[in-house]
């Protein structure tokens, strides 16, 4: 098979439980760092899916690698190869797929519960599973692109994740490692400590039962993960 090609964007970012679910299922991965300048690729061919994950920068932002993103996100869709977008990742599908991103009427930052959809896309992906808690880091959220079916979404952030047929775009985290979530603070700790917002937690709040927290919501990832990957190009 040929390899999943993973975007990072920021030094910060990482695949997570994403790296470590490919490793222990034997599927081949690599990295394109573009916080380090590395390009993408022009084409699609070479891959069997494409994931990209999160950064603090926003898709409207005027960034020489955003165009190339969103159309080789468009080629991929085009030729049936899954594409999985994380936070800013959900938010380049949408761009690409002609939605747009707007600002959240407030910042998410922490956990926060989840509410599954009603629909028979969201019983593929989620099966049983009516809510769960995930991790948010984000200020913005995307609309729907044409097609798209609504799969997730919480108190404050109507959209949270959506499926156009093994496509899944996400506005949340669940590929966060214990690891991830103390990274992120420190990166970012000063827009936690200034942020007015009802649903940014506090430090002490958003690290309190880490791995216990991180453990259930890694079996929701694998879950989520296990399908995505059967859908992968040979």
């Amino acid at each position: 098979m040929k390899p999943v090609v993973v975007f990072r964007h920021a030094q910060c970012e990482g695949a997570g439980y994403l790296g470590a679910f490919l490793d222990d299922h034997d599927i081949a991965w690599q990295q394109v760092r573009i916080d380090l300048g590395e390009a993408i690729p022009t084409s699609v061919d070479e891959y069997s899916g494409l994931v990209f994950m999160g950064g603090p920068m926003s898709v409207n932002d005027d960034l020489p690698w955003i165009a190339p993103a969103t159309t080789l996100i468009q080629q991929a869709v085009d030729q049936d190869i899954p594409v999985i977008g994380h936070c800013l990742g959900g938010q380049l599908m949408s761009k690409a797929l002609g939605a747009t991103i707007t600002k959240n009427p407030v910042e998410e930052i922490g956990w926060g519960e989840m509410l599954v959809h009603d629909n028979a896309d969201a019983e593929r992906w989620f099966g049983q599973t009516k809510r769960f808690m995930g991790f948010h880091w984000h200020g913005e959220i995307f609309s729907l692109p044409e097609g798209a079916t609504p799969l997730l979404s919480s108190q404050y952030c109507s959209n949270q994740a959506y499926a156009i047929g093994k496509h899944l775009a996400m506005q949340c985290h669940v590929e966060v490692t214990s690891e991830l979530v103390q990274k992120w603070y420190q990166c970012w700790a000063s827009q936690v400590e200034t942020s007015r917002s009802p649903a940014v937690q506090t430090k002490h709040e958003m690290l309190e039962n880490l791995s216990e927290r991180i453990d259930q919501l890694n079996q929701q990832a694998h879950a989520l993960y296990t399908r995505w990957v059967a859908g992968l190009s040979i």
